[in-house]
């Protein structure tokens, strides 16, 4: 049976992922930030079968995570699910010296894909702020600080690596699905749109044998490519992105 791994699976969109690959017969293992929200993922996807633990905003943490996920792999896909929003009132560095949301949103993922094999085909959980992002490839915060700036530069990293990663596995497609504004705890209770609506299309990109998931390098939104923002194609710019993750990280892409 195909194998899956889903970040940040103990609620909302990476919940609602995982428990419809495990009804497409996926074995999906799940990811949440300790042990009490992988228990929680677990219990939320019937058709899981694992779950693994580890904090994205704490490179020790993270490779814990990536240890434990390659046991339990290899997989044919992933989704990079796991992000923070932008309601964050003043930048916090983490143990490793970094701004949190751009830890967990652009260098935990940059790390995985790092130190995991290359799944059959990845989905990086994208948004339409990207297209306020700043290409800061420094990984710097914006200042002065801007919680929703700092989300949309993240969001724009992001799609920055995913399109990276396309360019270097070309028969492994690689995608950034922007899902819409849920009805998630990030997107809260005034959103446009049910999970369910956010979950259709990433999980189609993953699986179907359709014209558009079998190609890398796009932004995807209910179904469809979209213009991606222009960083995103901008190999000077991922090259200076990819450069400096590895040298946070201490890792480098396949």
């Amino acid at each position: 049976m195909p194998r899956a791994l889903v970040t940040g699976a103990a609620q909302g969109l990476g919940s609602e992922i995982a428990r419809r690959l495990g009804a497409l017969g996926y074995e999906v293992v799940v990811h949440g930030r300790d042990a009490a929200r992988t228990e929680v993922a677990l219990a939320a996807a019937p058709g899981a079968v694992a779950g693994v633990t580890g904090r994205l905003d704490s490179l020790a943490s993270t490779r814990l995570l990536a240890d434990d996920a390659r046991g339990r792999g290899p997989y044919d896909v992933i989704v990079h699910n796991a992000a923070l929003g932008p309601d964050q009132d003043r930048p916090i560095l983490t143990e490793d010296g970094l701004e949190r949301i751009v830890q967990v949103n652009v260098v935990a993922p940059y790390l995985l894909c790092a130190l995991l094999s290359m799944p059959r085909r990845m989905v990086i959980i994208g948004s339409d702020s990207a297209a306020q992002g700043e290409p800061r490839v420094d990984l710097s915060p914006p200042d002065p600080w801007n919680g929703r700036q700092a989300y949309a530069n993240s969001k724009l990293l992001a799609t920055m690596l995913a399109f990276e990663l396309a360019a270097r596995h070309t028969d492994r497609p690689v995608n950034v699905v922007h899902p819409g504004w849920l009805r998630t705890r990030m997107g809260g209770p005034q959103a446009a749109l049910p999970i369910s609506d956010g979950a259709d299309t990433p999980v189609w990109m993953l699986t179907s044998d359709e014209a558009v998931p079998r190609r890398g390098g796009q932004y995807v939104h209910k179904r469809h490519a979209e213009p991606a923002p222009p960083a995103a194609h901008d190999l000077a710019l991922r090259a200076a992105l990819v450069e400096r993750l590895a040298q946070v990280s201490g890792e480098h892409l396949h």
